[in-house]
């Protein structure tokens, strides 16, 4: 089978391009001819090049984020060699990831057009919202709600996206998604917040790795802990896109009680250090424990593996909608509890009392307490990461993921190629 990958980006930069790489790579290796047609914003690394058997198409796209409402639905960047590819490459199969930002979703309708099977696979809500979904959250409220409601309306549209709104937006990528013949969402609670938003056509495919690749020497790790001096220390794991939406200031005002209760206990924040992240480490500055942050920059391979099973405990308080985590996933291969937020598809992966933490993370009360709780009793956080291990291994394998992808590709008709 040919298969075409469309992704916006195809590195270690995000979560979905991790997981785009990681399908390719499985797809690759099932005896599947991939190439993949990606963006780079520097005109020099523009080109076609070779990866483990997976040609790599680079278009160059740049432009001021401020058009994003506009060029996200079509990019007259790429659009012209997304079509030149696709008609050479004449795939059986194209398959989007992040198409948001500089591919664009015009590329749908020319997948389609060309006699290809068109799947999506939604890794955030940009189908139908200018950002990160809030407004569903009632910042007040400390409990776990038991439902949520992820309809947005047009006041609420404009209000987030200010001068950039778009009229025409959203009903043009609902247009451009009837090209696609089955959309994916990476966890059930996304797939509820695209239908509340009128896309439907979705089935449920969670991300998946491949959990025997997460597999470590007892040497690397104390060899990590020595490097940052890290020995006798208590580690929790905050990484990703350290920013305010993901939980950075509420997981350093957990910090704050944690150090009250293990002096010897610091936050492992691995992630790119922005304008955003520094305002959360500003503030840590500001509560008086910021030497209890430790600051990796981002990291990826075996240096991201060793920071994850160097740690105590991971976690991921996302105060907005946060689909379903890689690092969730991650922090379970390498047999560590999570403390998880209640928002987005975190609670799918992690079960409460059993592989780790469900929190409301408006509640830092409730954040540091449970993750205290697992500090305080070494054995039920290596029961519960034993048991994320086996979940992850059993659930959200790679091989798993994989084969209900081809499921699909071999479920849906074969179009007839225009002549």
């Amino acid at each position: 089978m040919k298969i075409v990958i469309l992704s916006d980006a195809f590195d270690d930069s995000n979560g979905p391009a991790r997981v785009a790489r990681l399908m390719a790579n499985t797809f690759r290796a099932r005896g599947h001819t991939v190439n993949v047609v990606t963006s780079v914003q520097d005109r020099a690394m523009a080109g076609k090049s070779e990866l483990n058997g997976i040609i790599i198409w680079s278009i160059y796209s740049d432009y001021h984020l401020f058009w994003r409402p506009y060029m996200s639905i079509y990019s007259y960047q790429t659009v012209k060699n997304i079509r030149k590819i696709l008609n050479e490459l004449k795939p059986d199969v194209v398959h989007a990831h992040n198409i948001h930002i500089y591919l664009s979703y015009y590329t749908l309708k020319i997948a389609k057009k060309l006699g290809a099977k068109v799947f999506l696979t939604a890794h955030d809500v940009m189908a139908f919202h200018y950002g990160k979904l809030i407004e569903f959250i009632d910042a007040s409220r400390m409990e776990i709600p038991d439902k949520f409601n992820y309809k947005i309306g047009v006041w609420q549209q404009t209000k987030r996206a200010g001068k950039t709104y778009n009229p025409f937006r959203n009903i043009l990528i609902r247009h451009y998604l009837k090209y696609v013949d089955k959309i994916f969402a990476v966890s059930n609670a996304l797939k509820q917040a695209l239908n509340d938003n009128g896309i439907n056509n979705v089935e449920t495919i969670h991300n998946g790795i491949n959990s025997n690749d997460w597999q470590l020497e007892s040497a690397d790790i104390e060899s990590f802990k020595r490097r940052y001096n890290l020995l006798g220390k208590k580690i929790i794991f905050f990484g990703g896109r350290l920013s305010i939406l993901k939980g950075g200031e509420k997981i350093i005002v957990a910090m704050n009680k944690i150090v009250k209760e293990f002096p010897n206990s610091v936050l492992l924040m691995v992630g790119s250090i922005n304008a955003e992240s520094q305002k959360i480490l500003d503030f840590a500055g500001k509560i008086g424990i910021i030497n209890k942050i430790i600051t990796m920059g981002w990291l990826t391979g075996g240096d991201l593996k060793v920071a994850y099973f160097a740690s105590d405990i991971v976690v991921m308080p996302s105060i907005a909608f946060d689909s379903f985590p890689v690092i969730n996933l991650e922090a379970m291969a390498a047999g560590k509890p999570v403390v998880g937020t209640c928002f987005g598809g975190t609670p799918e992966a992690v079960i409460d009392n059993e592989t780790g933490y469900i929190v409301n993370p408006y509640n830092e009360k409730e954040l540091a307490d449970k993750i205290i709780d697992l500090l305080k009793s070494p054995a039920k956080a290596q029961a519960f990461g034993q048991a994320g291990y086996e979940r992850v291994k059993n659930e959200f394998s790679l091989e798993k993921q994989t084969k209900k992808t081809m499921e699909w590709y071999q479920r849906m008709p074969s179009d007839k190629r225009p002549s």
